[in-house]
């Protein structure tokens, strides 16, 4: 409700009265009281259910999963920036992170990456575009053996969008608000966020951003008109052709950049020439009094934006992903709220538009999305644009993949509150067991006393499912080679030779090797992942979460007879075992007539039922390499361990003891950090190939690479197969 000037009041001796029965009941006191009692300087709230100011303060070390490059030939105007090799090894480097956006930027806001980002200049510039629909389907289309496969998205992806939506606009604004307020904090003083929505959501984030931002600060409500758009009026209405962007500033008293922009009009037009006189614009004339006029070919952009939408036929931009804008939308807003060098960054990036963008005009940026299969296709393009600005002979920057990864698990884990040394390791216990009970749920386990939670009888193995054991692996670690030889001890002991093995992570290199260890000893050890769905216990009480067995990756060195010093790295297998789980059912709810694609066993098949109800299948993965979408190869692996940056004076010895930090008081008030090495190494992409929408074809061997020096050296090829999921294996080289 709006306020008007507040006056003086004073209540009466029944008011008084009243009030006080309402308070000893402990009712709700009636809505005209609030401004008469309590001091409130906001004119307009949007209020919804549970609203709340509380922000998430969870502070966590990133962990960087990848180091992506295209080498330069030419590197003489910043040479200080790169190693022999043309690769980036100084100055700010891009971030592509994958995970919760409110974790990621609570942990931008307060910790060690915090520095990086005042030392690039400060966040100038924040455009999201969040999913505002409600009835929005974010499911992809995957080409596959000439044959399109409809990929829902993850289950992470489906319960932060039906979180978002499922309990009408105020969730979604309840989620918005949070985010909100991280986004602001983040920002530079003189920095500008635009933020995308339609008629859905303007209103309420309109008032929203007003509360967040203030509403002193508002700029502009700008209206893109997408004029190629095709008109259906079927719902009685007139057709929708735009969507809504609010523009807001950080703190317009403090400056922020704004270049007025032009567009060419489609027809020259004459206007009057005007000039100042006396601090007055007039009408120009010549010597002899007439008005001068001037044909203009352009026009200034005001705030309705006359651009296309991506169509299916745009075979340049268009990727097929779920609410994809075309480039030129981000190329107004960047250039008119950034200047070259300006950081950038967009918290929902989807397909990496803004990215894109940012990088071809020579902005650094962050980009972030829940959703694998997003950061993957992100990960695409902006290699494509790094290959596109090396031809133009353009500067680029490297980008680095970082997630929150096994910090997140162990922030699940982390006991807070005042506890003696055997209070809190009696609750870490309790918290563990816990989450294992969480795990054998999901999996649909038993414990081994018998019913489902029950502690283990030995205090080795966790549970077990259709006659096999089940183990889960170290929560905060991978499992290595150490944990498996116990695995099959343990069997052995117990007389047991089927056993699943879960973990979050597998050591590199641990497969299949293992495997054949355990068969020669009678063991059949089947490894399987854990998904992070796992951490939202209703996707485990409704029985959603799939644990997909491990893949495995073939990769054989070819030597250079001439060159002692020169490798190539061919690709020759990659296996896979995916089900679709339910494809019975899917394939009795097809209509008859129609036709499916489907995975099934570890293949993928196309299922047509046709008018008579009769069912056939044709395999579409035919070959192993059907399944890689994307390969990539780092041929030092172990040259660069991966450090994180852990707040000074916290008595951490590892990285498996780490706790989820609480963020300092103040905006800025930043602890001290100190590097640690994780034990890990950072994957160096130095060379990739992958399948594009123009381009299906995959390269299956490197280029040559030649060493510095002979030795041994440890070779890192990573896989990507079509559903964005990830496999490495090691591949040891001996040259010269």
């Amino acid at each position: 409700m709006a306020r008007q000037e507040k006056k003086s009041y004073e209540l009466s001796e029944a008011e008084q009265r009243d009030l006080v029965t309402l308070i000893q009941q402990g009712k709700a006191l009636p809505e005209k009281y609030r401004f008469i009692l309590f001091e409130d300087k906001r004119e307009v709230e949007l209020i919804w259910n549970g609203k709340t100011r509380d922000v998430c303060t969870t502070v966590l070390p990133f962990q960087t999963l990848e180091h992506v490059d295209e080498p330069r030939a030419e590197t003489k105007t910043q040479g200080e920036l790169f190693d022999p090799r043309g690769r980036q090894v100084r100055g700010w480097t891009n971030k592509l992170i994958w995970g919760d956006n409110k974790l990621i930027l609570s942990s931008l806001k307060a910790g060690a990456l915090r520095q990086q980002i005042e030392d690039a200049g400060g966040l100038k510039l924040i455009y999201i575009d969040p999913p505002f629909d409600v009835g929005a389907d974010f499911s992809m289309d995957v080409e596959i053996g000439g044959e399109t496969f409809h990929k829902e998205a993850n289950l992470l992806e489906q319960i932060a969008y039906r979180d978002t939506w499922g309990r009408g606009a105020d969730s979604f604004i309840a989620m918005m608000y949070e985010r909100l307020f991280l986004m602001r904090d983040l920002l530079a003083d003189d920095g500008s966020f635009f933020l995308h929505c339609d008629w859905r959501v303007s209103p309420y984030l309109r008032l929203a951003l007003d509360e967040t931002f203030g509403r002193e600060n508002f700029r502009n409500e700008l209206y893109w008109y997408y004029y190629n758009k095709m008109p259906d009026t079927r719902k009685g209405v007139f057709p929708r052709s735009t969507d809504t962007i609010l523009w807001y500033v950080k703190d317009r008293n403090k400056g922020y950049c704004f270049h007025p922009l032009e567009e060419p009009r489609e027809k020259a037009v004459k206007q009057l020439q005007r000039v100042k006189v006396g601090g007055r614009m007039i009408n120009a004339r010549d010597s002899d009094g007439n008005v001068l006029y001037t044909d203009r070919t352009e026009r200034v952009v005001d705030n309705v934006w006359r651009l296309s939408m991506l169509q299916p036929a745009d075979k340049t931009q268009n990727l097929f992903f779920p609410t994809q804008k075309p480039e030129s939308l981000l190329e107004r807003i960047i250039n008119a709220s950034s200047n070259p060098g300006d950081l950038v960054a967009d918290f929902f990036c989807g397909s990496g538009t803004t990215a894109a963008v940012a990088e071809k005009l020579g902005r650094k940026w962050i980009a972030s999305d829940l959703g694998k299969f997003g950061i993957h296709t992100t990960r695409k393009r902006l290699i494509g644009v790094q290959r596109e600005l090396k031809a133009a002979e353009k500067d680029f920057r490297a980008f680095e993949v970082l997630n929150l990864g096994r910090y997140e698990r162990q922030a699940y884990l982390n006991v807070g509150g005042r506890l003696t040394g055997k209070q809190k390791e009696q609750a870490l216990a309790q918290r563990e067991n816990e989450f294992r009970d969480l795990i054998l749920r999901a999996y649909k386990a038993t414990g081994l006393g018998g019913n489902e939670g029950a502690q283990p009888q030995d205090g080795f193995f966790h549970g077990a499912r259709n006659g096999r054991l089940v183990v889960i692996g170290p929560i905060n670690l991978p499992v290595g080679r150490l944990f498996v030889e116990e695995v099959i001890t343990e069997c052995r002991k117990r007389g047991a030779s089927r056993v699943d093995v879960l973990a979050f992570e597998f050591e590199m290199g641990l497969f299949p090797a293992v495997l054949e260890e355990a068969r020669s000893k009678g063991i059949d050890l089947a490894p399987k992942y854990i998904p992070a769905e796992v951490f939202d216990k209703r996707a485990v009480d409704k029985g959603q979460v799939v644990f997909h067995d491990i893949s495995f990756v073939e990769a054989t060195p070819r030597y250079d007879k001439k060159n002692k010093l020169a490798v190539t790295i061919e690709l020759t297998d990659f296996s896979v075992y995916y089900t679709q789980g339910a494809a019975e059912a899917a394939i009795a709810a097809m209509k008859e007539g129609k036709s499916e694609v489907m995975c099934e066993q570890g293949q993928l098949y196309k299922v047509i039922k046709n008018k008579d109800g009769i069912v056939t299948k044709d395999r579409l993965t035919r070959h192993w390499t059907d399944w890689v979408d994307y390969w990539a190869v780092d041929f030092d692996y172990m040259s660069r361990r991966e450090i994180i940056k852990v707040p000074v004076g916290t008595g951490l010895s590892g990285v498996a003891s780490l706790p989820g930090l609480e963020a300092p008081q103040g905006e800025m008030a930043l602890p001290q950090f100190e590097e640690r090495w994780t034990g890990g190494y950072i994957f160096e992409n130095e060379w990739q190939s992958f399948r594009t929408r123009q381009n299906r074809d995959l390269e299956l061997a490197t280029a040559v690479h030649t060493y510095d020096r002979p030795g041994r050296y440890t070779v890192a090829v990573k896989v990507i197969d079509i559903f964005g999921n990830d496999t490495m294996t090691l591949v040891p080289v001996n040259v010269g």
